[in-house]
């Protein structure tokens, strides 16, 4: 696979999807055949000059498709060949989730320095009672395709009700636009719920050191706290989604050993 033809000023696609297009072609003219395996997701990265991350969305996408198949300790094989007419249209699944959080960061960590200068005790208490909510929502089991569970609910509210202590309500709306846009785009549904299923759940000290700056009333310490906590977001993801992987490969396992021991005691 040789081409480098990924534009990251491109505006008619996302860098993921120019992405899977360019292995979707390289699995049409032949390069790839079914059954074999493609180069590494470091090597991929590598090829194309973009990050693991957008690297990782291209082949969740290909795979949601029915194209690839991650299998552990032998890398992603091709399964079949999309045909013409499915082109770029069938792997148009929205905004990617690293994507998504690498926004929020952004966005996130100044409206963190600016509530610093703005929220009040009874912004403080709330953002305390919602940690506390977070911290017992996580500890109880909740199935990602019945929606949000209460631990996600209150992380959404937090984070918002941060914006909402800068006192800018375009800081507010662009804050809440990115949490909603998790929730309608099939490729962060699908990659948080393998994440979820990994065992990535929010983090509860992250989030405690955002408010300890929030209380100290500390710009510069808010902004840290919340881009530290981010960027923790999107190395959790990668790593929960290469052991999701694992993950699948062990209960495969399990139901096999199942099956055989059932049929030898026949």
């Amino acid at each position: 696979m040789t081409e480098r033809l990924i534009n990251s000023q491109s505006g008619s696609k996302k860098l993921y999807q120019q992405v899977a297009h360019a292995v979707g072609e390289a699995i049409r003219r032949g390069e790839h055949a079914p059954g074999s395996r493609l180069p590494s997701e470091r090597e991929l990265a590598e090829t194309f000059g973009v990050s693991r991350p957008t690297v990782r969305e291209a082949m969740v996408a290909l795979e949601i498709q029915g194209f690839l198949e991650i299998r552990h300790g032998s890398g992603i094989h091709v399964t079949r060949i999309a045909p013409k007419s499915e082109g770029d249209g069938g792997l148009d699944l929205d905004v990617g989730p690293f994507e998504l959080i690498e926004a929020r960061r952004a966005v996130e960590a100044e409206a963190a320095a600016l509530a610093a200068i703005s929220i009040t005790d009874a912004e403080i208490a709330e953002l305390e009672h919602l940690l506390a909510e977070m911290e017992r929502g996580s500890s109880v089991e909740h199935d990602p395709g019945a929606g949000p569970s209460e631990a996600e609910r209150a992380d959404r509210r937090f984070h918002v009700l941060i914006g909402q202590a800068t006192r800018n309500s375009a800081l507010v709306g662009v804050v809440e636009m990115l949490w909603d846009m998790r929730y309608r785009s099939p490729l962060c549904i699908e990659v948080l719920a393998r994440a979820h299923a990994a065992g990535d759940r929010p983090r509860i000290g992250e989030h405690r050191a955002i408010l300890n700056a929030l209380i100290a009333r500390d710009p510069k310490a808010a902004r840290a706290a919340m881009r530290e906590h981010l960027t923790r977001v999107i190395d959790g993801v990668l790593t929960a989604t290469e052991s999701d992987a694992v993950r699948r490969v062990q209960r495969e396992a399990a139901a096999r050993r199942d099956a055989y021991a059932r049929r030898g005691a026949v």
